[in-house]
């Protein structure tokens, strides 16, 4: 098995939180992906926060997978149609950024991040859309952008069409009863996919302000790195470089 481990809206907005969760994982041995926000709600450019840039860049340095999560995370000026309010029931207030884009849009904001990232020394791997939600196309597009992965709450998409089956672990924190039932998820899940190839554990700033949720992160970032090998974004892309060598 192998454990990959990202802290998700990584953003000046929630400086404090990131940190505290990159201190959680160095703790643990973890170099977890960042996945970066270059204008959060429109609000907090980047690179308007050049100590954070540092922060962000340094981690890179050492090793840390740089994705690019949205450009600016939220739905606003989006607006959603009756398919994509069924596709986000229960998942995101309105944090959806991608969830309602059509090719030509996705590949315009995917190009807003890019261009933002890349002007402050960033060079992501790849794109996770915000929440996960994003139609079929973003994907292309993501891939077209020359970006080398991107992924939804199932699968990760790798260069050429090929597609990595990886359950994802997280929590949801916007009611107490939330924070209770995905903590409660969590353990269903050690439960039922400990024997999976590829496990994702994904970490949000909001993880830290219930008691219940950050004690359900801390003990079980601990315990699905003990039984899988830690692996990164890199390391999945290399291991399916080598496949296709062989097949080849």
């Amino acid at each position: 098995m192998r454990v990959l481990v990202s802290i998700h809206d990584v953003t000046p907005a929630h400086e404090g939180a990131v940190r505290a969760l990159w201190d959680l994982c160095a703790d643990v041995g973890v170099c977890p992906a960042l996945l970066v926000v270059p204008n959060w709600h429109g609000s907090w450019p980047l690179k308007e926060s050049p100590d954070f840039v540092g922060w962000i860049r340094d981690r890179a340095h050492g090793g840390s997978s740089i994705l690019l999560h949205g450009y600016r995370h939220d739905e606003l000026g989006v607006r959603r149609r009756w398919r994509d309010e069924l596709r986000a029931w229960g998942r995101t207030a309105r944090e959806g950024e991608f969830l309602s884009l059509g090719s030509a849009e996705a590949a315009a904001r995917l190009g807003q991040g890019l261009t933002s990232l890349r002007a402050i020394g960033l060079e992501p791997i790849g794109f996770v859309p915000p929440a996960w939600l994003a139609r079929p196309e973003t994907h292309v597009a993501a891939a077209e952008a020359g970006l080398q992965i991107s992924e939804d709450d199932r699968r990760i998409y790798l260069p050429g069409g090929e597609a990595v089956r990886a359950p994802c672990l997280r929590w949801s924190t916007r009611t107490a009863l939330r924070s209770y039932g995905s903590a409660l998820v969590a353990e269903g899940r050690w439960l039922v996919q400990r024997r999976a190839a590829l496990v994702r554990v994904a970490l949000h700033p909001s993880d830290l302000s219930r008691g219940v949720v950050r004690r359900s992160l801390v003990r079980n970032l601990r315990r699905w790195i003990s039984i899988g090998q830690v692996t990164g974004y890199d390391d999945i892309l290399s291991v399916s470089r080598r496949e296709a060598e062989v097949v080849s």
